[in-house]
């Protein structure tokens, strides 16, 4: 599985496409797939970014977790799935975000894109830094969540 890491603030081309960071293509290896998946984010107002073994892995949670027979799980199915699209670099390594998805997260020219472990966020760079924690509520985050966690070295 890939583990993508780093940050980049990059623009939007007039055809709503961004250049895929190099460093998340060496992240991936040479024999990786070039095809993603993109969706709305479930809780923020960025796009996620998954290749496609990684969204395989979040599927089958769902379909271990959910009875596509019971109305509410059908509700959530159904939910889950929109918003969603395959996306496959072009030969320059452009990546084109569908204009819907543009519109819903209000992408503009300035983006930040963030690897987060085996996925991608795509920010809008305005939303981006209004959202982030101040550094004293990270700090508090991290010791609130981590700060009982022995490392062993």
């Amino acid at each position: 599985m890939c583990v993508f890491t780093g940050d980049f603030q990059i623009k939007l081309d007039t055809k709503g496409r961004f250049l895929f960071p190099s460093a998340f293509v060496e992240q991936m290896g040479k024999d990786a797939l070039r095809t993603f998946v993109v969706k709305k984010d479930i809780f923020e107002k960025c796009l996620t970014i998954y290749t496609k073994e990684s969204w395989q892995e979040r599927v089958d949670v769902v379909k271990r977790k959910l009875n596509p027979f019971n109305r509410q799980h059908n509700i959530f199915l159904r939910e889950f799935y929109k918003d969603t699209a395959e996306v496959t670099l072009d030969a320059t390594n452009r990546f084109l975000v569908p204009k819907r998805l543009l519109t819903d997260t209000g992408l503009k020219d300035d983006i930040f894109i963030i690897g987060l472990d085996d996925k991608i966020e795509v920010w809008d760079a305005e939303t981006y830094n209004a959202s982030r924690p101040s550094a004293d509520d990270f700090a508090q985050m991290a010791q609130d969540f981590l700060g009982d966690i022995i490392i062993n070295n």
